[in-house]
């Protein structure tokens, strides 16, 4: 059994196996909309009617000629059906003639055409060269001279113009009725009829419908000659109703025999629905997160209702095909598939989606619908009545695929909290997957978790992560961190000791990128994700062992003292995961290494000033006093440490305008006072770094007496 079939009943499926089972079904390739030609190709049981078909019309009398139609809707399988009774009627030894009146236009040229194809091809055929030969002089007698140049294959190599001309007069002058008789004449002789077959008549315009009888109608009383024509009866029906006369009675008057294909049943339909998307995803490598729960409402709300007939199958798999490995694993594939069926089937719907994305993905502010944008519920609407006879479909995708924007149909209300979950799924349901998908452009934060994905994947092997995150360019790793918070509730105590190494590590070689007011800085970033590792222990006493393990392998000072922050009990900034007694340990720890610490140890940090500080202030009575060292490169660190922005915007306005500042009190409190913090300055402007930029005018305008006024201008 095909799996998209069996997930029907299965419901712990994670994701789309890389080849499917072909046990006892067989799988329809991907095909262009191409009829069947072949019984073996018979998938819906069509071969058996085809067939009492066939019979049917060998057992009429054609002695005065005989007009068949086979009737059916757009795509109902009309062509495929007449293969099958085609290919029963020539082993039965009749002559089967095709002629396709798409391939001219006019009444004039048809009529011309229809006859030279049909001579040519009788011509072919063992014993019918006289009746082609009869056949071309009654088409030449309804023709004039204009057509000589497209005169066709049946004209003989040698054949001069004016030979030609000469024989199309005296036809004409012998009359259409004498032309006639020895047509019937040849036909009589004929031991099996004649099948013709007139396919497609219903994609015609409606003139030349009309045509296409009008011709039929003209040569329907020949002996022998069985017009085989297949069509949509409503359509063909209105395109001959004229002048009051009812296109179904000017029909019946041609139409001795209507079969009428019967509609595939719902459950032979869906079958091959689920064998046409086994066959479209077979060689896809990457198809992407599948939720086995999800898929059988929306296959049953939105796409089974959008798919008519086998035609619809074969356009929707070709769709799918080429869109599922364009995407490449990076949007969820049931969202895939039913989304791919708008866009196949609901064209003005998928065109709306672009302008709706804000509508469908926003969720819910949690103050009340009278604080809801009201242009999000509008494009809502807007979409679900671009479906038209389908809104229902459409208001079912929205409810399936879309939950943040359910609530604008009365649904449920659905959080900012759900939009981790569904990044991590890759549902379109995230602003993000959903523009990748409508526009094949992967955005920042999207590019940003498929990288945290692959992160995810190996965080539990600490050297394996630590050199994922070093292959990464450097300006995108702050985004990537980030994005890990959305696997919080998979944090496990096997992804805590190597996470937080790695992270804690990496924090100072990360550059710090605020870009607008209230963009945390990447300090804040690394501390969430190794806040949350951390507390996935939740018992202080694992937590506490998980410190102990962590704190060896953290190089940075300002790493350290960040984790034993975040587990212990400073006032804002301690979360309390660990008893009091071990948050005093390892502050203490971390303090007896910052002391210990070479120049050029304290000269790497990138947190110095702030180490430097909590070292100094949290010092017990009993431990030694922190001395700065008279080191360039130290208080180049320091100042580094200290320079900070203070960002604004005037109303109204979207710049932000940023101004310098240094943490000179902090700095002074550090050094024990300005004047050993200016000595150590004045070294350093001796001899300054390359990269010192305005940190040295910044501090001369401190040393001068400048201090910044909290709202100053200037």
């Amino acid at each position: 059994m095909n799996w998209i079939r069996s997930l029907f009943k299965k419901k712990n499926v994670d994701r789309v196996p890389s080849s499917t089972s072909q046990l006892d079904q067989k799988i329809v390739r991907l095909s262009v909309d191409n009829p069947i030609t072949k019984p073996e190709d018979d998938a819906l049981g069509r071969l058996k009617p085809a067939s009492s078909f066939a019979t049917q019309i060998l057992s009429l009398d054609a002695s005065e000629g005989v007009a068949v139609g086979v009737l059916g809707a757009w795509g109902a399988g009309k062509t495929s059906f007449v293969n099958l009774a085609q290919g029963l009627l020539e082993k039965s030894g009749v002559t089967v003639l095709e002629f396709n009146p798409w391939m001219f236009s006019g009444a004039d040229q048809l009529v011309q055409s229809f006859f030279i194809e049909l001579s040519a091809q009788l011509k072919i055929q063992p014993g019918m060269a006289e009746v082609g030969e009869r056949i071309e002089e009654y088409g030449e007698s309804f023709s004039g001279l204009g057509w000589l140049p497209l005169v066709g294959p049946w004209i003989e190599r040698g054949r001069v113009v004016t030979d030609i001309l000469a024989k199309s007069l005296q036809r004409k002058k012998e009359g259409v009725k004498a032309s006639q008789s020895r047509v019937r004449d040849a036909l009589k002789k004929l031991n099996n009829p004649i099948v013709v077959v007139l396919d497609d008549i219903d994609r015609l315009s409606t003139p030349e419908i009309r045509d296409v009888f009008k011709l039929v109608r003209l040569t329907a009383n020949f002996p022998n000659i069985i017009y085989l024509l297949a069509f949509d009866r409503y359509r063909v029906e209105q395109a001959l109703g004229e002048q009051g006369v009812p296109g179904r009675d000017y029909l019946e008057k041609i139409l001795q025999i209507g079969v009428d294909l019967p509609a595939v049943p719902d459950h032979v339909l869906n079958s091959q629905i689920f064998k046409a998307i086994d066959g479209a995803l077979e060689d896809v490598e990457k198809p992407g997160y599948f939720d086995s729960e999800l898929w059988p409402d929306v296959f049953m709300e939105v796409i089974q209702p959008l798919i008519r007939n086998m035609r619809d199958v074969r356009r929707y798999a070709a769709s799918i095909h080429g869109t599922v490995r364009d995407l490449e694993g990076q949007v969820a594939l049931v969202d895939i598939l039913a989304l791919e069926a708008i866009r196949v089937f609901l064209p003005d719907v998928f065109h709306r989606l672009r302008l709706t994305v804000d509508g469908l993905t926003a969720t819910a502010n949690g103050f009340g619908a009278r604080e809801e944008p009201p242009h999000l519920k509008e494009q809502v609407e807007i979409l679900v009545e671009a479906g038209g006879d389908q809104r229902e479909c459409v208001r079912n995708l929205i409810r399936q695929l879309f939950p943040g924007g359910e609530r604008h149909l009365g649904g449920m209300h659905y959080g900012g909290d759900w939009k981790s979950r569904w990044l991590r799924e890759r549902r379109v349901a995230h602003e993000d997957v959903l523009r990748y998908y409508l526009e094949r452009v992967i955005g920042e934060q999207l590019q940003a978790f498929s990288d945290a994905e692959g992160a995810w994947e190996i965080i539990t092997d600490k050297t394996a992560f630590s050199r994922y995150l070093d292959s990464l360019p450097i300006e995108r790793v702050q985004d990537v961190i980030s994005s890990l918070e959305v696997y919080e509730d998979k944090f496990d105590a096997e992804h805590v000791v190597p996470g937080a190494i790695v992270l804690l590590n990496i924090l100072p070689k990360l550059p710090d990128r605020q870009l607008g007011m209230f963009d945390p800085d990447i300090g804040l970033i690394v501390g969430r994700v190794v806040y949350r590792l951390v507390r996935a222990l939740k018992e202080p006493e694992a937590i506490e062992e998980a410190v102990k393990e962590i704190l060896p392998e953290v190089k940075p000072l300002s790493s350290k003292q960040k984790i034993v922050t975040i587990v212990g009990y400073r006032e804002g900034a301690g979360h309390k995961l660990v008893s009091e007694a071990a948050a005093e340990r390892f502050e203490a720890e971390v303090r007896t290494e910052v002391r210990d610490a070479s120049p050029e140890d304290l000269a790497r940090d990138t947190d110095l000033l702030r180490t430097l500080l909590l070292t100094k202030r949290e010092a017990a009575p009993d431990e030694p006093e922190l001395k700065v060292p008279d080191s360039p490169q130290v208080t180049y660190a320091l100042l580094k440490s200290a320079r900070s922005e203070v960002r604004s915007q005037s109303m109204g306005s979207r710049a932000v305008r940023r101004k310098p500042r240094l943490a000179w009190d902090v700095l002074t409190e550090v050094y024990n006072g300005e004047d050993k913090l200016r000595e150590q300055i004045e070294v350093l402007k001796a001899s300054p770094p390359e990269d010192v930029g305005d940190l040295l005018e910044l501090a001369d305008k401190y040393l001068s007496g400048w201090r910044p006024k909290e709202f100053d201008d200037d």
